[in-house]
């Protein structure tokens, strides 16, 4: 009875690699590689200033709740302190909120996986593609906890990886000339520099606005 009770205990199968690469992995998002294109063309040298206003409100965050978590260790998710501090329906708001952000998340994610795969084989539809990742993704969650912290580790390295291979192609690129004159540092404060972002696109002032939420979105990048 010992044993079999010693069997059907809860096993930590996640190590501090894992976690820390999981942490790292999850602040570089799909919209980093394929949702910037677009928004770059729109707001230029501006969406520098997104990603930075974003990402220190984001620091803001997590920074609070860290300190929360410290002060008071709970099994639950961040929406326990929602609940007991303002209430039971914001407790409930956010914990539904942050559910139904990451299914969303995770649809739209399974879309670009598609894009990709169409990119490089156009003959694959990209609901195939989306399909296939989805039960490929579904069942190294469900296999095991320690397979999950796994794959994760070397998805999340493979990341760091790539984020650092652009920077240093891009670098490349701006002081080799091989892309030409028009891959050059001046186009931060040329043609508008960072205040391109409210320069009219359209001819009309709804080119302001436009811009202005695209750039502001930009910051929001969501992982998975």
């Amino acid at each position: 009875m010992d044993s079999q009770q010693h069997g059907e205990q809860l096993k930590r199968g996640l190590k501090n690699r894992h976690i820390q690469l999981i942490a790292l992995g999850g602040a570089i998002g799909t919209g980093l590689f394929l949702g910037s294109a677009s928004v770059i063309q729109s707001a230029g040298p501006g969406i520098i200033l997104g990603y930075a206003i974003a990402g220190f409100i984001a620091f803001l965050i997590m920074r609070q709740l860290g300190e929360m978590v410290v002060e008071e260790p709970v099994a639950g998710s961040f929406s326990h302190f929602a609940y007991k501090y303002w209430g039971g329906f914001a407790g409930f708001a956010s914990g539904w909120n942050y559910w139904v952000l990451y299914v969303l998340v995770a649809m739209a994610e399974l879309t670009a996986v598609g894009k990709y795969i169409q990119f490089w084989w156009p003959e694959i539809p990209t609901w195939a593609s989306a399909a296939l990742f989805f039960v490929v993704i579904n069942a190294i969650n469900l296999t095991n906890v320690k397979v999950f912290g796994e794959m994760e580790f070397w998805f999340a390295i493979i990341k760091v990886i790539a984020v650092i291979a652009m920077i240093l192609f891009g670098a490349w690129l701006l002081f080799s000339d091989t892309a030409g004159p028009q891959a050059t540092v001046r186009n931060l404060w040329e043609q508008g520099g960072f205040s391109a972002a409210w320069l009219d696109r359209a001819g009309d002032d709804d080119g302001h606005y436009y811009v202005f939420v695209r750039r502001t979105g930009a910051g929001g990048d969501h992982r998975r």
